[in-house]
């Protein structure tokens, strides 16, 4: 779960940051921005509904797995964009935003292996060297997105406050 929400806040802090020089990247848009950045981790399902099920349902075959790759969030995002919106090419950039940032990270932590996995999928099945930053289950990581979190939080605040509601 702390993987999880560490997620989340990334997302927020990058989009934040984004929309300080980005006019339409307003606070609809940095929350649809960390709703991409869940995206990948909808391969969660698998823990509750296996595949079988999901490829008689669907009719076609079907991998969960594959919802936690490049392949996998940009059919999501697409999904998401028309579901989501009026403004579907925006939706779509900034839903798949969301979701780069987390595969991104992704790629940061520590496999046993000391690869990462194959993110890249479909267009590759090559899994990089990782340099091992962290551990899902590290609570430290928690601490620190929570913290940038919070300081772009306090910073965005600073900065709309000061801006008189005259001001673009």
């Amino acid at each position: 779960m702390t993987e999880l929400l560490s997620h989340v806040l990334i997302a927020y802090a990058l989009f934040t940051v984004a929309s300080w020089r980005l006019e339409w990247l307003t606070k609809r848009w940095v929350a649809i921005g960390m709703i991409g950045a869940l995206l990948p981790d909808l391969n969660r399902i698998g823990m509750f509904v296996d595949d079988a099920t999901i490829e008689t349902t669907l009719g076609v075959p079907f991998g969960i797995d594959a919802l936690h790759t490049l392949g996998g969030v940009i059919l999501l995002s697409g999904i998401g964009a028309l579901v989501l919106t009026e403004a579907h090419r925006r939706a779509f950039g900034v839903l798949l935003a969301g979701a780069l940032s987390h595969l991104l990270t992704d790629g940061l932590k520590a496999y046993a292996d000391a690869e990462a996995g194959a993110w890249l999928y479909p267009f590759t099945w090559y899994r990089h060297p990782t340099p091992n930053l962290y551990v899902s289950a590290d609570q430290g990581v928690l601490l620190v997105t929570g913290l940038l979190a919070i300081t772009v939080f306090l910073v965005d605040y600073r900065l709309t406050a000061t801006q008189s509601p005259t001001d673009p």
